[in-house]
């Protein structure tokens, strides 16, 4: 969001256009792109941006959401993201490439996303049904190599055990510091309990087999 802050700045001393001006044109509240702009400072990665309020904003400007979004013009190639491998959603799944290593197969990065240090990986099982289905891909950043971040107690995370085996569940505090209970959402599908885990990360975008363009 803070490289899509900076076009949209350039682009509107471009054209001579202030960000109040800008949001009106775009259909946006007049605060529309400053309250962008204060929530990324604040520490939202998406300060409340959306696809369709992206794609009005290219238009007032004049550029393609493509090069809002990524810098780059229709006619050259979309940002990939790596798929680092699969996590199992029932299945037992080995972790064989599960950090930002990027020699794996690569699809191209959803718009919603920055390609900057987001991993996808490939769902296999169907414990996580209805919401993850098997061939499903999940787009996560591991915000530190080892451990399991706070903010990511009680949400649908990417996982890695101390057994090297990588799952997609909700995490939730075990019995004991240091042990996580990993929960199925599928109701006829098993639970897993003090589980030691060597990192989790947040799932940030979940994107169906079907709508995946692999590149």
């Amino acid at each position: 969001m803070g490289e899509i802050l900076q076009r949209i700045q350039q682009r509107g001393k471009e054209i001579g256009l202030s960000e109040q001006a800008l949001s009106k044109e775009a259909g946006l509240s007049k605060d529309g792109i400053r309250n962008w702009r204060r929530r990324f400072q604040a520490g939202d990665e998406s300060a409340g941006a959306n696809v369709t309020s992206i794609s009005k904003v290219a238009a007032a400007l004049g550029v393609s959401e493509l090069w809002l979004l990524y810098g780059v013009e229709e006619d050259q190639p979309r940002p990939t993201v790596a798929i680092a491998g699969a996590v199992g959603a029932g299945a037992m799944v080995p972790v064989f490439d599960a950090y930002e290593k990027g020699d794996g197969p690569q699809v191209e990065c959803p718009p919603q996303l920055s390609p900057h240090g987001i991993v996808a990986v490939e769902v296999q099982g169907d414990s996580m049904e209805p919401i993850y289905s098997a061939g499903d891909l999940l787009f996560y950043t591991r915000e530190t190599p080892d451990g399991v971040p706070a903010e990511a107690i009680g949400h649908r995370c990417v996982c890695e055990d101390v057994n090297g085996m990588g799952w997609v569940k909700q995490v939730r505090s075990g019995s004991e510091r240091g042990l996580f209970n990993l929960i199925s959402l599928n109701p006829g599908a098993d639970n897993q309990h003090d589980v030691q885990l060597k990192w989790a990360a947040r799932v940030r975008m979940h994107l169906p087999a079907d709508m995946a363009r692999r590149a």
